[in-house]
């Protein structure tokens, strides 16, 4: 298999023919496929078979490729997502996941492919419908929520019995890997890593690992005819705290300020260590946010301008874990 970047692995029509062929798909059955250019991290076709089904194929880049700690095995816990929230969330069937890499040389997964375009493509176009949309969205996190599991952490990592200790490791591991990296960051790791262990104990008000997918930005959320129709890309997702979903819900911005979202969602009190958790989260997220880019190589006036913007909220944060 050849790179089409970095990271980014070119599939060829053989190697096609096999990954359908191991999923119990005929290949004569095969009508077209093109790859999408929206993932720039794994690389997804669009394959489409005679009787009109879609699906999506997404390969693993190179495990040999530099990353962040945590982004070792990554598909398996996307798949590990989908197969968890089927029925609870309009995700992707998993139609077969390899990791064998005995098919392809990188782990691939092949799923349905759902209806609808991405909300924030759509996002000025939404109108009227927007709150009626936040509050439906509010609807279907609350219920992957209610999916909860016996252990705290990434699935393909070290899980704890408990969410203080399975979320500094993984503040630990982000920070080690801004060291690593040498990414410029708004405040010293020394600090950060003060900050971070002086409001740890609000971590201990946290007694049940709910589903995470902790990546749910409009790009990953599928809107068509007027309603939600997909939730995709959960990659990221970990057992633990439900409130850590709300910053990448609420990127940039606070979800307190999203009234028709917690109409929807319920039941959440933002007293002092709610606050000082999503501060946390925050700083774990724009973490990665920042660090992410150096191993990938990332540059250019849109990746200058993400980082100037996450430097600042992730300022902000930090500034919240000082009250």
């Amino acid at each position: 298999m050849t790179s089409i970047n970095s990271y980014q692995r070119h599939v060829d029509d053989e190697q096609l023919a096999g990954v359908l062929a191991a999923s119990g798909i005929e290949p004569n059955r095969l009508a077209s496929w093109s790859q999408l250019s929206e993932a720039s991290y794994n690389t997804a076709y669009r394959v489409r078979l005679t009787d009109g089904e879609g699906l999506v194929l997404k390969v693993a880049p190179d495990p040999s490729m530099p990353g962040l700690s945590y982004e070792r095995d990554l598909m398996r816990t996307e798949t590990l997502f989908y197969r968890t929230a089927s029925g609870v969330l309009p995700v992707p069937a998993v139609v077969n996941a390899d990791f064998s890499r005995s098919v392809i040389d990188s782990d691939f997964l092949l799923m349905t492919e759902l209806p609808g375009a991405n909300w924030y493509g759509l996002r000025e176009s939404l109108g009227h419908d927007h709150d009626r949309l936040r509050r439906d969205l509010g609807f279907l996190v609350a219920a992957l929520h209610r999916v909860t599991g016996t252990e705290f952490g990434y699935p393909q990592g070290k899980m704890h019995a408990s969410w203080r200790p399975a979320f500094l490791a993984m503040l630990d591991a982000v920070l080690d890997d801004a060291i690593h990296w040498d990414t410029p960051l708004p405040r010293s790791v020394t600090q950060i890593r003060q900050l971070i262990g002086a409001n740890a104990y609000a971590l201990d008000d946290v007694a049940t690992p709910a589903l995470v997918h902790f990546d749910l930005w409009p790009g990953n959320i599928l809107l068509h005819e007027g309603r939600i129709t997909g939730i995709v890309d959960g990659e990221r997702a970990f057992w633990g705290d439900p409130l850590a979903e709300m910053v990448s819900l609420a990127l940039f911005a606070s979800i307190e300020d999203d009234p028709a979202f917690l109409d929807g969602y319920g039941g959440i009190v933002f007293d002092d260590s709610a606050r000082r958790r999503l501060a946390l989260y925050r700083t774990y997220l724009y973490l990665i946010m920042l660090v992410e880019g150096d191993p990938r190589g990332y540059s250019g006036p849109d990746r200058e301008a993400l980082v100037k913007i996450t430097s600042l909220h992730l300022r902000k944060a930090l500034t919240e874990l000082q009250s």
